[in-house]
């Protein structure tokens, strides 16, 4: 994904990343044959909304960096309940 110079682009960005990230996390069904290739789907939605959001802090308002802080800290819930529920 380019590197997005306007803020509001930059944002979005990254929400969507964070919405992806938990929309597939509450998809995944621990139980199935598909269980690990989902939580590398995962893996890799993660570090991707990371990524975003580390490029949105670059450019972002103040109050975009407090969403974009709350983004970072609803996926670090995810990764560590992901974490904890092997």
């Amino acid at each position: 994904m380019p590197y997005h110079k306007n803020k509001q682009q930059a944002f979005q960005a990254a929400q969507q990343g964070v919405e992806d990230v938990e929309e597939l996390y509450y998809e995944i069904v621990q139980d199935s044959a598909s269980y690990g290739h989902q939580l590398k789907h995962l893996k890799n939605e993660v570090n991707e909304a990371y990524q975003q959001i580390e490029n949105a802090l670059e450019v972002a308002s103040e109050k975009q960096r407090a969403q974009l802080e709350q983004f970072q800290s609803d996926l670090q819930s995810i990764v560590n309940e992901v974490n904890t529920n092997p």
